[in-house]
């Protein structure tokens, strides 16, 4: 009595960490809504398998089919559901079937080779690093038909060691010669050779049913022999005999079991395993990769991100401008300060708690900004900005500042200058212009505000003060305490520092079809709850953007900052605002004199 051929489980599936972290990138990045299979690729060891079947590993290299060429490469797929419900829902006795169905008619087209695939269904929790997974590998025959086994022998070592060599899990043999299994030669060969997946004794993987199936289709003969080859010396041939109709509708199986031996899905919770600052790192990726799913598919984040930032006033401002570009992903961020948080900050300025007051600002926010965000680049300068109009007290140090200054605003892209006095930001404006770096500009009054960005050579728009027509000076002597203190509705700087940021986000994008045209300025107004959009253009006697006074500061360096803190007048001499306010001088003289005389005459 013949016997029933019997069949182990077709695989056994390991899938590593770095699998799931390369889907989540693609999912994020590359597919998002687009649920299509994605091709897999998994590498075969067939000679090194441990278990009583193959492992079909996968790992953050299956998306790519550029695998190793000396391994057995089986291709797959992965169908990445959008939604959990969705995977949930799935019909997976359809699916399977479905391929099943399809591995057939691929296999009497293509040959043996293309009747055997595997496939991964899944849905990735990206917020929660979870991911649920089901693998399977189809195997299929008719549900009229059985396999007997007539015989089997054991295979010569020599003659195994000639056929592993080839780079191929399934071929056959015609006219002693090794020949790819395909349709012309499946009809006419004398036997089968399958690397097999399993190592049960005299068992072999179930993907051997879909050889049958195919073969027995192909060529209708008595019995079909297949070798079976094996790392171990438990190689051996069987003379099958495929009974019964073969034609008929299929029977299909092969999802994998769980690790309580159950039919239905697995799952993977990274979270545990993961360093907390990297989820942290892909959480802000998260929401903002999102973006460029459906409403901003072309906004350019990575420079958002790889852009070196310098905040020139760690106040309310600033604690609020810091805040907004981490959101955005900024990953570079530096503080400049002169002063320590008092008691009356924290309230106002996220940056700070109680325990920071005495500390120096800079240094405060740089560190807070960091807790915040592990990842983040941030340092803090505790430094005084020379301020034109301000006499030279102490060159030594004065000088110092100023080159420490100058060397940030160098090194860094975008320049915020939000600090209280108004003299304070003239040397940041020219050093800004001088080495071309995005400068954006912020400033409050009681109920509005100021946000612009500095013009350039390209737009010839203007800077903070091209609507000036004296430079600034001392405006900080013999003030009382309400003009000391920014006394402003506390909700201003929040309206001011959020679109300073995203002034400088919108800046940033290659075109204006993605985040809309980035204006000149924006002036704020609470008391009527508005916003007004302007444009200046760059006045040529400027005080800060005139090229005279670039080309000035950029020859003499300290010795033209030390003369304009000594006497602002030199910069209004340099720029030619000097000439313009004698002519408006001259001008006022001769209304005068025309008044005077037209009183004359009537008299």
């Amino acid at each position: 009595m013949l016997n029933d051929l019997k069949f182990s489980p077709a695989f056994k599936s390991f899938v590593d960490t770095s699998f799931f972290h390369e889907l989540s990138r693609l999912k994020l990045e590359v597919f998002k809504l687009d649920s299509a299979e994605k091709e897999l690729f998994s590498a075969l060891d067939l000679e090194n398998i441990t278990s009583n079947t193959v492992s079909l590993s996968l790992r953050d290299d299956s998306f790519d089919p550029v695998l190793n060429n000396e391994a057995v490469t089986l291709k797959g797929s992965v169908l990445n559901f959008n939604t959990i419900e969705s995977f949930k829902s799935c019909d997976k006795v359809k699916f399977i079937k479905e391929k099943g169905q399809q591995l057939l008619e691929q296999g009497l087209k293509n040959g043996l080779k293309e009747c055997v695939r595997f496939y991964v269904i899944s849905f990735a929790d990206l917020k929660k690093y979870k991911f649920y997974y089901w693998v399977c590998m189809p195997t299929f025959q008719s549900e009229g038909s059985s396999y007997e086994i007539i015989s089997t022998k054991s295979i010569e070592d020599g003659v195994k060691k000639d056929i592993w060599e080839q780079n191929s899990f399934i071929s056959c043999v015609v006219d002693g010669k090794i020949q790819e299994a395909s349709p012309q030669y499946l009809k006419v060969c004398q036997k089968v050779i399958f690397k097999d997946f399993s190592r049960l004794k005299g068992i072999p993987a179930a993907v051997t049913k879909n050889f049958l199936t195919v073969w027995s289709q192909i060529s209708t003969r008595n019995t079909y022999t297949i070798c079976f080859l094996r790392d171990d010396n438990s190689s051996f041939a069987a003379e099958i005999r495929v009974t019964g109709s073969n034609t008929g509708c299929l029977k299909v199986s092969g999802w994998e079991k769980n690790g309580l031996g159950k039919l239905a899905p697995k799952s993977a919770d990274l979270s545990s395993l993961m360093d907390p600052v990297k989820i942290a790192e892909q959480s802000i990726d998260l929401n903002l990769k999102l973006m460029k799913w459906r409403i901003a598919p072309d906004i350019d984040l990575e420079r958002i991100k790889n852009i070196k930032a310098l905040i020139l006033g760690s106040g309310t401002l600033g604690c609020y401008v810091a805040r907004a570009l981490l959101a955005w992903g900024t990953r570079h961020v530096t503080f400049v300060d002169n002063s320590t948080v008092s008691f009356s900050n924290p309230v106002r300025q996220p940056l700070f708690n109680f325990e920071d007051c005495g500390r120096p600002k800079a240094e405060a926010a740089s560190d807070s900004l960091k807790k915040i965000f592990p990842s983040v680049v941030s340092a803090g300068y505790q430094l005084e900005i020379p301020m034109i109009g301000h006499p030279v007290s102490n060159e030594s140090k004065q000088r110092k500042d100023y080159e420490i200054l100058d060397e940030l605003i160098r090194t860094h892209d975008v320049i915020f200058l939000l600090m209280d006095a108004r003299e304070t930001r003239w040397l940041p404006s020219v050093l800004g212009r001088m080495h071309e770096k995005i400068v954006i500009n912020a400033a409050l009054g009681f109920d509005s505000y100021l946000v612009m960005r500095h013009g350039n050579n390209n737009d010839n728009l203007g800077c903070y003060f091209c609507n000036d027509i004296v430079a600034p000076s001392d405006s900080l002597t013999d003030r009382t305490l309400d003009q000391m203190c920014t006394v402003t509705r506390p909700g201003v700087a929040l309206l001011a520092a959020s679109q300073a940021v995203e002034l400088l986000v919108t800046y940033l994008q290659p075109s204006t079809n993605v985040l809309g045209s980035a204006p000149h300025q924006i002036r704020g107004f609470l008391n009527e709850f508005k916003t007004v959009k302007l444009e200046t253009p760059a006045y040529q006697h400027c005080c800060a953007s005139n090229e005279n006074v670039i080309l000035t500061l950029k020859e003499n360096g300290w010795n033209f900052v030390k003369q304009a803190l000594d006497d602002y007048k030199c910069v209004e001499q340099l720029s030619g605002l000097s000439k313009v306010q004698e002519e408006a001088e001259l001008a006022i003289q001769e209304d005068i004199s025309f008044d005077d005389d037209e009183e004359l005459s009537i008299e």
